[in-house]
C-alpha cells in the first residue's frame, strides 16, 4: 500500500471494517457517513457526519466504497470528476488477503448456498472463512484469517459494482433474475454488475453457472450445474430452489477438492439460514414462516412454491424495487390471502386485485400478522415473504425477520 489518505464512505460494517484494516496497514484513512446517527466508536481515523464537502477529497488518492452507497452518491460523484479511484469494500479486502477465494453471487440463494459451501469445506476438515454479503465484511478477514483457509464469499451487485482486480479462484453465478432495478437503473445494468465476478479469471480459475447460460467474461474453465444434478447425498434443507443450490454448492466443492464424503455430510445436517424459509413456530395447528430475506419477486416466488399442500397467508410489502408484481399475485392459489405492509402495498394491489387473489391492507408487520392469524386455520401456512426491501420500516431485512420471530414466539407462548 502506498502512503496517501484513503477515504471510506459509508460507516455500516463494511465501512468499519474497511478503517480497521486500512489503520492495522499504517494507512492515512478518513472516514465519511451522511447519517449524523452511525456509531462511529472505537475507529482510530478522522471521521465526518453530516453535508457532504467536496473538499474532504483534499489529499485522498483512493476512495472505498461501502455497498450501501449508491453510485450517484455525492462523494462518489465528486471523487470520479477529480479522477480518485474508487474501489468497493470487497476489492480492497481481497488484494490484502492471500487466501483464495470462492465467489458467489446470483438474485437468489446466494446467503444458503454461501454458508452450506462453507459447512461442505469444513466438513472435510479444511480451514474456511465465510464472509461477504453474508453479514461478516471480507476486511475483517485481513490480518485474522488463516492464511491457508479457502474463503467462502458471498456477492451482491452493490460489492461487484466496483471491483478491478477480485478474481475468484472459483465463481458461482446461482441464477439471474430482475432485482436492485432502484439501484441499477434496468436489468442490464444489474446483470453486468453481477457478471462481473468472471471477469479477471484465468484458464487456471473455474466459473460455475447454471445448465444453459450463455456466455460469461473471463478465461474461468466453465462448470454447469442444474437442480437435477446427482448429488453425493440429498439435502437436508427443503425445496427444488434449495436443490438447486445444493448442486451449485456441490460444484464449488469439487472444484476446490473437496471428496463427495464431505459434501454427503453436509448436505445431510445443514439446516439452512436464518430468515430464509425458517419456521419460527406454530399455534393451533398453523405454522408461521418467516422469509424476511426475500427481498425481491423472484425470492417470494420460491417462498410460495415450498407450500405446494398449504392455504397460504402471504405478509407482502415493504420498499418496493420497481418490480412487476404480476407474476408474485398469479403464483397464489384460490383461497389464499396476502396482507399488504409498508410503502409498496399501492404496488402490490392491483396486481393481487388483477389476479383475484384475496388481500387486506394491513400496514405494520404486527398488524399483518394479527390479521393473518385470525384468518388462519389448523394446516395454514403464516409466511412472512415480502418481495420488497425493509428500509422503509425496519433497519435491514434481518430486524424485520426478528420482530416477526419475536411477535410469534409470545404467539405460542
Amino acid at each position: 500500500m502506498s502512503d496517501a489518505a484513503v477515504l471510506v464512505v459509508g460507516l455500516a460494517r463494511s465501512g468499519r471494517a474497511a478503517i480497521v484494516a486500512l489503520r492495522a496497514a499504517g494507512r492515512d484513512v478518513r472516514g465519511y457517513d451522511r447519517a449524523d446517527a452511525v456509531d462511529v466508536s472505537g475507529l482510530d481515523a478522522p471521521i465526518h457526519l453530516g453535508p457532504w464537502e467536496d473538499a474532504m477529497l483534499d489529499g485522498v488518492a483512493l476512495v472505498v466504497k461501502s455497498p450501501g452507497v449508491p453510485a450517484g452518491a455525492p462523494p462518489i460523484a465528486a471523487a470520479r470528476f477529480r479522477g480518485i479511484p474508487v474501489v468497493s469494500e470487497i476489492e480492497l479486502a481481497a488484494g490484502e488477503l492471500p487466501n483464495p477465494i470462492v465467489g458467489i453471487t446470483g438474485t437468489n440463494g446466494k446467503t444458503t448456498t454461501t454458508a452450506l459451501l462453507g459447512a461442505i469445506v469444513a466438513a472435510a476438515g479444511l480451514p474456511v472463512e465465510v464472509a461477504g454479503n453474508i453479514g461478516r465484511p471480507l476486511a475483517s478477514l485481513v490480518g485474522a484469517a488463516d492464511p491457508a483457509a479457502w474463503v467462502v464469499c458471498e456477492l451482491s451487485s452493490f460489492q461487484l459494482e466496483d471491483i478491478v482486480a477480485l478474481r475468484p479462484r472459483v465463481a458461482v453465478l446461482l441464477n439471474l433474475e430482475p432485482d436492485h432495478i432502484d439501484r441499477h437503473g434496468s436489468f442490464e445494468a444489474y446483470a453486468e454488475a453481477k457478471l462481473r465476478i468472471f471477469e479477471n479469471q484465468t484458464a487456471e480459475d473455474v466459473a460455475i453457472v447454471p445448465r444453459g447460460f450463455g456466455a460469461v467474461p473471463g478465461a474461468g474453465r466453465r462448470v454447469e450445474f442444474a437442480g437435477d444434478d446427482p448429488l453425493p447425498a440429498e439435502p437436508r434443507i427443503p425445496g427444488a430452489h434449495n436443490r438447486e443450490n445444493a448442486a451449485a454448492a456441490t460444484a464449488a466443492a469439487r472444484a476446490i477438492g473437496i471428496p463427495d464424503e464431505a459434501i454427503a455430510e453436509a448436505l445431510r445436517t445443514f439446516p439452512g439460514v436464518e430468515h430464509r424459509i425458517e419456521s419460527v413456530g406454530e399455534v393451533a395447528g398453523v405454522r408461521y414462516v418467516n422469509d424476511s430475506k426475500a427481498t425481491n419477486v423472484a425470492a417470494a416466488l420460491r417462498a410460495l412454491a415450498s407450500f405446494p399442500d398449504a392455504r397460504l397467508h402471504v405478509i407482502l410489502g415493504g420498499r418496493g424495487k420497481k418490480e412487476d408484481y404480476a407474476p408474485l399475485a398469479a403464483a397464489f392459489r384460490p383461497g389464499d390471502q396476502a396482507y399488504l405492509i409498508g410503502e409498496a402495498a399501492p404496488e402490490i394491489e392491483p396486481a393481487l386485485a388483477a389476479a383475484g387473489v384475496a388481500f387486506t391492507r394491513s400496514g405494520t408487520l404486527a398488524a399483518a400478522l394479527a390479521d393473518a392469524t385470525r384468518a388462519a386455520e389448523a394446516g395454514d401456512v403464516v409466511l412472512l415473504s415480502p418481495a420488497c426491501a425493509s428500509f422503509d420500516q425496519f433497519r435491514d431485512y434481518e430486524a424485520r425477520g426478528e420482530e416477526f420471530r419475536e411477535r410469534v414466539a409470545k404467539l405460542v407462548r
